[in-house]
């Protein structure tokens, strides 16, 4: 019986193709999936540490282990990712019955890693600064057959002082644009109708490659010519980066889908300054509109922070007055972490937790408010729903989205499959999701 593997990920979309890729370097082996951890002889982690409470699943979840290690003495647990690039060998002393740590630049060399676990019976740690070999030759094991993650780039080169992800992924390393057609036509011939392309700022994709120019647009153009592709989605871009020849394209091509992310984080200029972020509030509903006046019924979602060290109550309405401008279609709000190695870690915080969480509170009930309205307005509209399978709530029901990304819920008949394309009738609505018929053509 060959062994077993699973793999549990937190974090960023980065993270779960990362997780596809180290599923297919282990099936690569001769290993089989399986979807409980307990009856697995490999478990690998891979972690985020964007946020504090990342650290606390991760050490949680590993601890919970420990009696199945005990069970199985054979079980080898393995934690990679961001986490693990940041912590390394504080970790592997922190979870003494974590037999492999490898960082984010490490991937490739998971398995040479567990056959030294194997055969040392020690720990292993291994941490580098830069990649070897770049993920995307690497194989992948794919979660749906119809839709998948195309990196176009690796690392970041911003500083924004809340965010610790240039740390653990390293500097901005651009794909080539001819690599990357390349993968997306040899997906659209294995059946994948939908790609979403992946960097941690992609409107920033090509710099180190060639300069300043608007190399993102190119790519969305490329990539919207490849004969089968139905839909291509991308994130996540930095609004001070937004230029008009990407907007432009995402305009002209006819299957980069009408939906875009766009990070605010805070709508106090003062705020924005002390994160490094490059924009103020006026400029960034300059390009939100400029956006939304190119691209007719656009989605826009949103990260939001509350809470940066020094926030004020001014500065907190300052965010509540973009948000009511903007008008985001949905948002991700985080109350503020404080990540060491961040320059923001070591800035004075003296606003408490308790009021922070009142003003996460006001913020997610107005955010509430305008996407449920937004979602309202799509009531009695037909929409094109990529369908992704059943419900996770309710089985009867099938789930797609959008071609601006919005969750539909439909009665399901049986007879439509994941990968469909089909036409739905929206007939309720609720903040973060729709509800709808199958059109009866």
């Amino acid at each position: 019986m060959s062994r077993r593997f699973h793999v549990r990920t937190f974090g960023c979309q980065m993270n779960e193709h990362d997780s596809e890729r180290i599923a297919g370097l282990l099936e690569a082996e001769g290993m089989s999936a399986t979807p409980d951890a307990a009856d697995a002889d490999v478990v690998v982690f891979n972690t985020c540490c964007i946020r504090e409470n990342a650290d606390q699943r991760l050490y949680g979840q590993v601890g919970a282990l420990a009696a199945d290690k005990e069970r199985n003495p054979g079980m080898k647990i393995v934690v990679g990712g961001c986490l693990a690039q940041k912590d390394g060998a504080g970790l592997a002393a922190r979870a003494g019955h974590v037999d492999v740590v490898f960082g984010t630049h490490n991937l490739a060399e998971l398995p040479e890693l567990l056959a030294r676990a194997d055969a040392s019976g020690n720990q292993v740690v291994e941490i580098t600064d830069e990649t070897a070999v770049s993920p995307s030759a690497l194989p992948s094991r794919r979660e749906s057959r119809h839709a998948a993650w195309v990196t176009i780039s690796v690392g970041c080169d911003n500083s924004c002082t809340f965010c610790i992800v240039p740390s653990v992924r390293g500097p901005e390393v651009s794909r080539r644009s001819g690599d990357i057609v390349r993968e997306v036509e040899m997906l659209v011939a294995d059946g994948v109708v939908e790609v979403t392309l992946l960097g941690q700022n992609v409107n920033s994709y090509g710099r180190d490659l060639d300069g300043r120019r608007p190399l993102f647009a190119e790519l969305l153009r490329a990539v919207d010519a490849v004969d089968g592709i139905r839909r291509v989605r991308f994130t996540s871009p930095h609004p001070k980066d937004l230029r008009p020849e990407t907007i432009e394209a995402m305009a002209d091509c006819a299957s980069v889908c009408e939906q875009l992310h766009l990070p605010l984080q805070a709508g106090s200029d003062r705020v924005l300054a002390a994160m490094h972020r490059g924009y103020n509030a006026e400029r960034f509903l300059a390009r939100l509109e400029a956006a939304r006046s190119a691209i007719p019924d656009l989605t826009v979602s949103t990260d939001i922070i509350v809470g940066f060290p020094g926030e004020t109550e001014d500065d907190f309405a300052a965010t509540l007055e973009v948000v009511e401008a903007a008008q985001f279609d949905s948002a991700f709000t985080f109350v503020y972490s404080p990540r060491p190695g961040t320059a923001a870690a070591g800035m004075d915080d003296p606003t408490s937790p308790e009021e922070k969480q009142e003003r996460y509170k006001r913020l997610t009930d107005l955010q509430d408010s305008i996407s449920w309205r937004s979602n309202l307005d799509r009531v009695g509209t037909r929409e094109e729903v990529l369908v992704e399978g059943p419900s996770k709530r309710d089985p009867s029901r099938l789930s797609g989205r959008t071609r601006g990304g919005r969750l539909v819920h439909a009665d399901d008949d049986g007879t439509i499959t994941p990968g469909s394309f089909v036409h739905v009738d929206v007939t309720s609505a609720a903040p973060h999701y729709l509800l709808a018929d199958v059109a009866g053509d």
